[in-house]
């Protein structure tokens, strides 16, 4: 039977939880693609970019919390490689849909930098953990 960290366990918890938010994102993008919500084709594309973008990084996000299970990281280069994914997973996807929204909005908004902020914990965490594996 496979032990997990209590590290893990906790952030793949949170990570099951927070697929609720993520179904309630394709309940909206329902909505925008039947047109029983307005939006212009900005914000379309930028819902489908961020919906798209929190399920593959939840699941990358539970795939990591796991693998570093697999390393002998620990101390920050662990909690970096162990939380750099689900941080990215809340932060890029806010970037699309917070940027986006607004009735008409054509173009990004200020938000916009959550995105750029997110790619920062993302690369920071799969290099960590990347290279956590190689050297295990």
């Amino acid at each position: 039977m496979l032990e997990l960290s209590t590290e893990a366990t906790s952030i793949a918890g949170i990570l099951m939880l927070a697929v609720v938010t993520i179904e309630f994102g394709g309940w909206v993008m329902t909505r925008i693609a039947t047109g029983n919500m307005p939006a212009t084709d900005f914000q379309h594309a930028f819902a489908r970019a961020g919906h798209g973008m929190a399920g593959a990084l939840v699941t990358l996000g539970l795939v990591g919390a796991i693998l570093t299970d697999a390393t002998t990281l620990d101390g920050f280069a662990g909690w970096v490689a162990r939380t750099g994914v689900p941080v990215a997973a809340i932060l890029m996807p806010a970037g699309f849909f917070l940027s986006s929204a607004g009735p008409g909005r054509t173009k990004p908004n200020g938000l916009v930098w959550l995105v750029w902020i997110g790619a920062v914990f993302l690369a920071a965490g799969v290099i960590t953990l990347g290279i956590g594996l190689l050297a295990a």
